[in-house]
């Protein structure tokens, strides 16, 4: 079971424009980081969701739309599904149904989030309006997580600019970009515990 938890969770949000960001994050993406990565986009309450689905296809990684009690495993890929609040408890998820209020839901992953997992939480806010993300970044880099935010390859720049105008954003990359930090991140993360050891 221990093999199974991820070395980092990343949470992932994006609105407008967002599916292209995540497209372009999972194909620059290696499947066999040990990181779990959840992604929040901001679907219509009465939508059914093709996003897992069409993810799928740009990842070896699994895609599954998260359920209440699902375990969050370490490569694997997981989707909010729609009218709902997703939340972290426990290494698995909790799904509130329906949403406590619109474009939030970034915000709320973000938090619960950075509160599971402190200095291992990771949060990405992609292309999207309005400034969902925001708040949660700034509880991720309390609590000792990393903050990315998408640069001007962003379709849609509204969501990206609020969080790095919080000065919560440790990273402005591309979507490729992201990827590539990230597997930095997990090499410096490898150093430092063979050291510990």
């Amino acid at each position: 079971m221990r093999a199974l938890k991820p070395n980092f969770i990343v949470g992932i949000g994006g609105s407008a424009g967002g599916l292209n960001a995540y497209m372009t994050f999972l194909d620059a993406l290696p499947f066999t980081t040990g990181m779990a990565f959840i992604i929040v986009s901001h679907i219509y309450p009465t939508a059914n969701s093709q996003l897992a689905q069409i993810l799928s296809r740009h990842t070896k990684m699994p895609v599954l739309l998260a359920t209440t009690a699902m375990p969050i495993k370490a490569n694997h890929v997981y989707v909010i599904p729609p009218n709902a609040d997703l939340l972290i408890e426990s290494s698995t998820f909790k799904v509130v149904s329906p949403r406590t209020k619109r474009n939030a839901q970034i915000d709320i992953l973000f938090i619960s989030l950075a509160e599971a997992m402190g200095e291992r939480a990771i949060g990405i806010v992609f292309s999207g309006y309005d400034g969902d993300g925001t708040e949660g970044c700034k509880h991720i880099k309390a609590l000792g997580g990393t903050t990315f935010a998408q640069d001007s390859s962003a379709e849609v720049d509204s969501m990206p600019l609020r969080a790095q105008n919080a000065g919560c954003i440790d990273f402005v990359l591309s979507p490729e970009k992201i990827s590539d930090e990230l597997q930095r991140m997990i090499n410096a993360s490898k150093i430092k515990g063979s050291r510990r050891n």
